[in-house]
C-alpha cells in the first residue's frame, strides 16, 4: 500500500509541476485541444487508475525484484524529468505546441549538457518504472511510448536545428537521449595537460 501511495503522490507531484511552470512561464499560445492533449489525459487517467485495482495477470508471483527495480526506476526518472524542466525554465514549451518561441535559448547546462532530452528520458522511466514496481504488463505499453518519443525528438530536434543558433555543434556534443560517453571521453582527455 505504501508503494502504491509513494507511486501516486509521484504521478501527481509530476503533473503538478508541469502544470504550475506551464501557468507561471507563459510559454507561448495555448495549442487547441487535440489528439495528443485527449490521448496524454487519457493514459494519465489510466496510470493513476491502476494504482487503485488489484494485480491482473502479474508479470510474477514474488514481485519484490521488480518491485525494487521498478521503484528505482520510477525515482530516477522523476528526478531527471522534474530536475530537466526546472533546468530548461522559460526555453520550454509544451509538446502540443510543437513552436520555438520566440526568446528561446539553446540550453547546454545541467543534464542538458550530456543529453538533448532528459524530459523525454526521465518520462519513459517514471512510466517503466511504474508499471514494473506494480508488477503489471502494462510494462510493454512503454515500447509505443519509445517509439512515439523518438519520432517526436527527431521532429524537435529539425525545428530546432532551423531556428537556434549554435544547435548544430550542440548535437554532435550531446547524445539524445543517453550521453555520448565516446565524445565525453575524448572531451576529457583532449582538456588534461
Amino acid at each position: 500500500m505504501l508503494l502504491r501511495a509513494y507511486l501516486l503522490t509521484g504521478m501527481v507531484a509530476h503533473k503538478l509541476v508541469w502544470e504550475v511552470l506551464k501557468r507561471h512561464a507563459g510559454s507561448g499560445p495555448r495549442p487547441p485541444f487535440r489528439l495528443i492533449k485527449a490521448v496524454k489525459i487519457a493514459v494519465l487517467a489510466g496510470l493513476l487508475l491502476q494504482c487503485f485495482l488489484p494485480e491482473i495477470l502479474p508479470i510474477a508471483a514474488d514481485p519484490f525484484p521488480l518491485q525494487a527495480a521498478g521503484l528505482c526506476l520510477f525515482t530516477m526518472g522523476l528526478a531527471v524529468a522534474v530536475a530537466a524542466r526546472f533546468q530548461l525554465g522559460r526555453n520550454w514549451s509544451d509538446v502540443e505546441s510543437a513552436t520555438v518561441l520566440p526568446q528561446q535559448e539553446l540550453v547546454a547546462q545541467g543534464l542538458y549538457r550530456y543529453v538533448r532530452h532528459p524530459i523525454y528520458l526521465g518520462d519513459i522511466l517514471l512510466v517503466a518504472g511504474y508499471e514494473l514496481a506494480l508488477n503489471s504488463w502494462g510494462v510493454l505499453l512503454v515500447l509505443p511510448l519509445i517509439g512515439f518519443v523518438l519520432r517526436k525528438a527527431a521532429q524537435e530536434e529539425a525545428l530546432l536545428r532551423s531556428s537556434l543558433r549554435g544547435y548544430d555543434a550542440y548535437l554532435q556534443s550531446s547524445g539524445r537521449f543517453v550521453p555520448p560517453v565516446l565524445t565525453m571521453l575524448k572531451r576529457r582527455t583532449t582538456t588534461r595537460p
